[in-house]
């Protein structure tokens, strides 16, 4: 019996023993590395592996401070926050000792190339292109399915299904983009969406610090940044804080239950986000509108737990460090806390000061949209401290009133004119994103048929290119691509023909695109080239007088030049007083810069039905 005893006491040694020695499988580090010199010195670790909280955690660098070390309910997280005011670029250790056995994990801290007041933002003087990447054009089609990825098919006749798209075929149409005179691409999401289904849209992120492998890689996209700086483009990533996708790891074996609103059960979303502004709302609507989630496969973060804040503040500096992009599109800002939102915006701005930020604030009103912006009157003694919001209630007078017979006081470009009377309600108007449509929209023509009427287009495009603001243009827009909406939102995200081997039109070319698509192509283009560092549109200020005989009359001036449009807004002739425009109009004559026609401005000038002149002084 005392035989037995001492062999089973000396199995159970072994096993300890041998327990002990087993090393932590890492599975997550995020940020995967980081770099010395950042202005804001505390860097936030997230360690994820099997059972790692029980550990002793100790670095190997003199000069890298362990400042906490903080454990989750889950036993599978550990988060380190280190200061690095004293840290030189450097790989050091991260020693986690469990028993007698000590897990390794190096982390390298980068020497960084980058100043911060380097990397330039985009402006009024630039125009967007928003671009969704899996429709645009597919480069590299091996790329296609990724073994082991969640939805492993491509079907180009499903509106909801991946089509292929990607950054290589992007890359490789840069020169059509910047040939068209926009400055700055906008992509949709591009990192990891690793979702059973509808992933081709990117809204639902499963790895904030990996691109889609069926875009490319991370350095795939960082190049792909450079090659876009080197042909005269700034780029623009779309990233989403309010919510993440169902398989994100953070979710599915999430560190704590308050990493996640209402404690990581699905509560739906009211969308009604104007109760976040609305002075009578009740405290359950505003919570259901904020902390709600987005759809059940998108659980709502909770950006008041802190180290789910630093984690997403972290996640965006270090694409704009690692890749140099020059600005983020936020989607659904109003739907995320307000004060870990504004914290966001500064602590970038602090870090990249002439970066911009522009906030998806899909409101009905310029007094709701107007909150959001930085420095606006009515969010004080709050400031959201985000530069740019989007113009909605704008896009959605565009798409009306160039169809309308416009009188001088109602309807058609009465409607652009009083609703910029009203640009008093927001802190910088030059700083709004406006646009047509995008991927969220109907396009601007909802049918295919409806595109035969370019006076339409060619009065709109000169609109948005003309007056306040940032404009965007949704890629097609150029070619007339047309949906509705109540199609379904697929539809809205159609290929653009061309960009797939085989497609039989191609019009990426002049060949390839109707007589129809190239007029209007060929407009655009010339408006964007005219538009592109033409400072008196960029940074100009604008002055306009209210309708009359159905004529929209507005003035930008810059630095002693300025530029006058003039904008029938009836279906019939008309002829137009000048003596209330004389303070504009600094001579008799001037050019049309449609048209290259010399107008003669002396009393009344004549104006052709839905005719636009642009006059340049």
């Amino acid at each position: 019996m005392k035989q037995t005893l001492l062999i089973i006491m000396a199995v159970l040694s072994f096993l300890s023993g041998h327990s002990a020695t087993r090393t932590a499988t890492i599975k997550k580090i995020a940020p995967t590395f980081w770099w010395a010199g950042m202005k804001n010195p505390e860097l936030q670790i997230l360690l994820y592996g099997d059972n790692i909280a029980s550990s002793e955690v100790t670095l190997s660098s003199k000069n890298v401070e362990l400042k906490e070390v903080v454990k989750q309910e889950n036993p599978n997280y550990l988060l380190l926050y280190v200061d690095l005011s004293d840290a030189t670029p450097q790989t050091f250790d991260i020693c986690l000792k469990q028993g007698r056995k000590t897990t390794v994990v190096p982390y390298e801290l980068k020497q960084r190339t980058r100043k911060g007041t380097d990397i330039e933002g985009f402006t009024s003087s630039d125009v967007l292109y928003l671009i969704m990447p899996d429709r645009f054009a597919n480069g590299n089609p091996d790329n296609d399915v990724i073994p082991g990825m969640l939805e492993n098919k491509v079907d180009r006749t499903e509106q909801y299904g991946r089509h292929g798209g990607d950054l290589q075929g992007i890359s490789e149409h840069l020169d059509y983009i910047a040939d068209l005179g926009v400055t700055a691409i906008w992509l949709n999401p591009t990192q990891e969406n690793d979702m059973p289904e509808g992933s081709y849209h990117g809204y639902a992120i499963t790895d904030y610090y990996q691109l889609d492998r069926r875009f490319g890689s991370n350095d795939d996209f960082k190049q792909l940044v450079e090659k876009s700086h080197e042909k005269g483009l700034k780029v623009v990533m779309d990233m989403i804080f309010n919510h993440c996708g169902s398989e994100n790891y953070l979710f599915k074996d999430k560190p704590s239950k308050d990493w996640f609103n209402f404690k990581s059960q699905y509560v739906q979303t009211s969308f009604k986000t104007a109760s976040v502004m609305d002075i009578h709302a009740s405290e359950y609507e505003r919570k259901i509108a904020t902390d709600g989630w987005f759809t059940q496969v998108m659980p709502d973060l909770n950006q008041r737990n802190r180290h789910v804040a630093r984690y997403l503040i972290q996640s965006s500096i270090w694409w704009i460090e690692y890749a140099g992009i020059n600005g983020i599109r936020q989607d659904t800002h109003p739907y995320a806390d307000f004060d870990f939102m504004a914290e966001w915006c500064k602590e970038v701005l602090d870090e990249y000061p002439y970066f911009n930020i522009v906030g998806e604030t899909w409101l009905n009103s310029n007094v709701l949209v107007s909150y959001w912006q930085k420095d606006s009157k009515l969010a004080a003694p709050k400031n959201s401290n985000l530069p740019t919001v989007m113009d909605f209630p704008l896009q959605s007078l565009m798409n009306q009133a160039f169809d309308e017979e416009t009188t001088d006081w109602a309807n058609g470009l009465f409607r652009l004119y009083d609703y910029q009377t009203q640009d008093l309600v927001y802190a910088n108007p030059m700083n709004l994103l406006i646009f047509l449509d995008n991927h969220d929209t109907s396009r601007f023509y909802k049918k295919a048929e409806d595109t035969k009427n370019l006076n339409r287009y060619k009065q709109a495009m000169a609109f948005l290119l003309t007056t306040r603001g940032i404009p965007q243009i949704y890629y097609g827009t150029e070619i007339l691509m047309a949906a509705d909406k109540g199609q379904g939102d697929g539809y809205l995200r159609c290929d653009f023909p061309g960009g797939w081997a085989g497609d039989p039109i191609n019009c990426f070319t002049a060949a390839g695109r109707t007589e129809l698509q190239n007029e209007a192509f060929d407009y655009t283009r010339k408006l964007l080239q005219w538009r592109k560092n033409n400072d008196v549109i960029g940074k100009g200020s604008l002055k306009h007088y209210s309708i009359a005989n159905g004529v929209y009359v507005y003035e930008r001036s810059y630095q002693g030049k300025s530029v006058v449009v003039i904008m029938n807004g009836t279906d019939k002739e008309q002829i137009l007083d000048l003596a209330p425009y004389k303070e504009s109009l600094s001579s008799q004559q001037a050019t049309d810069f449609l048209t290259g026609k010399t107008v003669n401005l002396v009393d009344k000038l004549s104006l052709q039905s839905r005719e636009t002149l642009i006059l340049c002084f």
